[in-house]
């Protein structure tokens, strides 16, 4: 299987654990069984959300989800029986750096849910502890090596770059300006140093930029050495509906990039109102739906290829 992915793609992303259990339902772990449950059943809303998307006319075959195995297995399940695109994660949830979730048994789960992809979230940023880097990309390129070998299960790399205290002082505390002058040569750098290390992702997952040259980098440093059909999707880092537009408006326009994954923007408000009683669940429903399809559409709307079909 050649490496890369170069279809369009629209991920709606609802693999938060750790994070969902504590803001949304106010939980800490160990969670009962009944807990569980409810937090799976709160994950079906956004999955009857996407499903109901598709039934509008999101296209199946550009359409995909990405859930975790703790709260999502049967919504994975039921996905992959329906050819929709399926992701799950393989690193433990809320960590500094990355590890396993099942540790030494990751081969297994993710064979046994064989999803479509198999995606990692890691922060890493080149001018941070390096010894923290190195021990990060050489889990990473086993777990590259193993998915090469495998030949199925494509591999997804969520690559966040964290502003480094110095960073941040020498920008006078300014984020914005850290994420307009810093992380975009942060970014290239760090997907450099991982290609070097072996770590080998047919898709880059990647925190929104604000200018048009700052993703074609990206997309330059995706593809170097013979890497042409390794693309890269934005995501959404759980922003308001007008900054994803904005990072959504400018990558669609860069050859390379191809898609997004906005989770938190398309299901938090309907999920917090339907748990309050301010809303059914039909209405939740209807309102992730709605929300995606919009990100769907903008996407769509700016993306050069897509245009020229039109």
């Amino acid at each position: 299987m050649p490496r890369g992915y170069d279809r369009p793609l629209y991920i709606l992303p609802f693999d938060h654990r750790g994070s969902f259990q504590t803001k949304l339902f106010g939980w800490t772990t160990p969670l009962s069984a009944a807990q569980t449950a409810e937090v799976a059943g709160a994950k079906r809303v956004i999955y009857d959300g996407f499903r109901s998307a598709l039934a509008a006319g999101v296209p199946r075959d550009q359409a995909g989800i990405l859930v975790d195995e703790q709260f999502g297995a049967a919504i994975l399940h039921d996905a992959a029986a329906t050819g929709v695109v399926t992701a799950c994660p393989a690193e433990k949830s809320g960590q500094a750096e990355f590890a396993f979730e099942y540790g030494e048994e990751f081969e297994r789960h993710i064979e046994t849910f064989d999803p479509t992809f198999c995606k990692v979230l890691v922060r890493y940023n080149p001018e941070g502890d390096r010894a923290l880097n190195r021990r990060q990309a050489a889990r990473l390129k086993r777990l590259s090596d193993f998915l090469a070998s495998r030949n199925r299960s494509r591999f997804m790399f969520e690559l966040l770059v964290p502003a480094e205290k110095a960073q941040l002082e020498r920008l006078a505390g300014d984020r914005k300006a850290y994420d307009l002058e810093l992380r975009p040569r942060l970014m290239t750098e760090a997907i450099r140093e991982l290609q070097e290390a072996g770590v080998e992702p047919d898709l880059w997952k990647v925190e929104g930029l604000d200018r048009h040259e700052d993703c074609e980098a990206i997309v330059a440093a995706a593809r170097v050495g013979g890497r042409d059909q390794v693309s890269c999707v934005v995501l959404g880092r759980g922003e308001d509906d007008r900054k994803v537009q904005d990072w959504l408006g400018v990558a669609a326009e860069v050859p390379g990039f191809i898609g997004f994954a906005v989770g938190r923007t398309d299901f938090w408000e309907a999920l917090v109102a339907w748990r309050a009683g301010t809303a059914t669940r039909e209405q939740a429903v209807a309102e992730i739906a709605q929300r995606y399809r919009e990100f769907v559409d903008l996407f769509q709307s700016r993306h050069p290829a897509v245009a020229r079909e039109g």
